[in-house]
């Protein structure tokens, strides 16, 4: 489920589908599995940012997990939680994958939608049930993911609006909580 919670994005604005959004998941998912299976430590998570900020539309995942409060934040708070956002994910994830354990990503139905497409997936395990993941791709970037049903962008919105009123409705402490996981 670890592998399966790394692919977490938001929606973004942009144009019509520029790639094939079936080949983009795939690439995405084979990219990750050659992370796991090559890297470890600091060059694990620093591959691992390179796919996020790469495949990923990171800017647009953390002002939609921000909601209203970006509106509040600073043009400082701003830039600093979009780098403390993407650097924390990138550890967290990088921490989270074990050893490849022969995980596969079997591609299954593409559905257009109005201003994106789903592409349908499940993550083959060597041991236990398949995980269902449903990405979403805009233009050439995957924008969330929902893993058995749960949109990973809306947990993270849970999440940080949480916390952002557990500490006096302010987004800086959020802010310096995140660059502090990323530099634990």
């Amino acid at each position: 489920a670890a592998a399966a919670a790394m692919f977490t994005a938001a929606p973004m604005v942009g144009p019509a589908m520029a790639a094939d959004p079936s080949q983009i998941v795939q690439n995405t998912a084979q990219q990750v599995i050659e992370i796991v299976k090559t890297k470890t430590g600091a060059a694990r998570q620093a591959a691992i940012l390179g796919v996020l900020q790469t495949n990923f539309d990171m800017p647009a995942m953390a002002r939609a997990a921000l909601g209203t409060h970006w509106n509040t934040a600073t043009e400082q708070e701003r830039a600093r939680f979009l780098k403390a956002v993407a650097t924390a994910e990138a550890k967290a994830y990088s921490e989270r994958f074990g050893q490849y354990g022969g995980q596969t990503l079997t591609i299954g139905k593409v559905t257009p939608r109005k201003d994106a497409v789903i592409v349908d997936s499940r993550l083959n395990q060597t041991s236990g049930q398949p995980i269902k993941l449903e990405w979403e791709v805009r233009g050439d970037r995957i924008t969330d993911v929902k893993v058995e049903g749960v949109s990973m962008v809306m947990t993270r919105r849970s999440d940080f609006n949480s916390y952002i009123q557990n500490h006096g409705g302010k987004v800086e402490p959020l802010v310096s909580e995140l660059e502090a996981r990323a530099a634990r």
